[in-house]
């Protein structure tokens, strides 16, 4: 197991530096000079070589990538060029704030998706199974940034029950983790019904059930179990797209984590920011995916890591 773990720690590089060199090369091919985006549009130009001098900027583009690699290694994303504040401090007071909204929104996924799905799977082509696989296709096909919108414009402005934007209490998390989760909860939903049809036609189901088993016992204990596999993989792939894919919900919400950090960062041309936000981001992304091939040993005994 610990020679796996190592191993796939080791293939992380890789995909790192692939991801930290395309980010590297895209903001820097965005149209402008990012010394007068830095500087101002007012500012004269003096200012504006002295900026382009004091970040590097002036240096060639093979020279600003050797010179980032050789920080990054050493721990350091560098400095913002908005605020003047190390990177890691600008990422250490975002972060948290998104990962609470991607954690509650998985959980709201979760808690609708999965239920949804072993229903659907116990009563298959019944009035529930297709009104929600309904809700599940219109719950993927919605635009995130128009779902939230109309909740904020349904529960905040109409009915004044819940906050529109900000953070600070659980009222102001209601609206960005239910717009967030949607999509995952269709998605889960229709993996769990998926895994537990296939599942419920396995022999030892129907052994149990001509054994007398409660169905109640035959669907938690022997079905659900063993179907819940690849609904691991969904959840641990759908808590890296909701740390990831989090910008549009914290842009609408005002919600102060990374994705507005990353927004407001390319907006301003603040290169370490946004290579560090994608750093951080691809970083959680590979730990999630290695998490989740664990989790399957613990589920299925029956699976070894050579």
């Amino acid at each position: 197991m610990w020679r796996y773990v190592v191993w796939r720690l080791l293939l992380t590089l890789p995909t790192l530096l692939g991801a930290v060199t395309f980010v590297f090369l895209m903001v820097r091919l965005l149209p402008g000079d990012p010394a007068v985006a830095i500087a101002g549009v007012q500012a004269t130009p003096e200012f504006v070589e002295q900026v382009r001098r004091e970040f590097g900027l002036d240096q060639p583009l093979p020279v600003q990538y050797i010179t980032f690699l050789g920080r990054l290694l050493q721990g350091d994303l560098g400095i913002s060029t908005r605020t003047r504040q190390p990177v890691w401090e600008e990422l250490w007071a975002r972060f948290p704030h998104t990962l609470e909204l991607a954690l509650a929104a998985l959980v709201v996924a979760a808690l609708i998706g999965i239920p949804a799905g072993i229903i659907s799977a116990v009563r298959p082509y019944s009035l529930f199974d297709n009104f929600s696989m309904l809700v599940a296709l219109f719950g993927v096909s919605i635009p995130v940034f128009w779902l939230g919108l109309m909740l904020m414009l349904l529960f905040s402005v109409q009915l004044g029950w819940l906050p529109a934007t900000g953070r600070g209490t659980l009222a102001h998390l209601v609206l960005p983790a239910v717009t967030l989760g949607t999509a995952s909860a269709a998605l889960i939903a229709r993996m769990t019904r998926s895994s537990m049809l296939e599942v419920l036609t396995q022999d030892y189901v129907q052994t149990a059930r001509a054994k007398g088993v409660p169905e109640r016992v035959v669907i938690l204990r022997h079905a659900l179990k063993n179907a819940f596999i690849p609904v691991v993989t969904v959840l641990g792939l759908q808590l890296g797209t909701l740390l990831s894919g989090a910008v549009l919900t914290e842009t609408v919400f005002a919600w102060p984590g990374v994705g507005r950090l990353v927004v407001e960062s390319i907006l301003a041309r603040d290169y370490p920011v946004v290579q560090g936000v994608v750093l951080l981001l691809a970083t959680t992304f590979v730990i999630l995916n290695l998490i989740v091939d664990l989790v399957y040993a613990w589920l299925d005994p029956r699976i070894r890591y050579e």
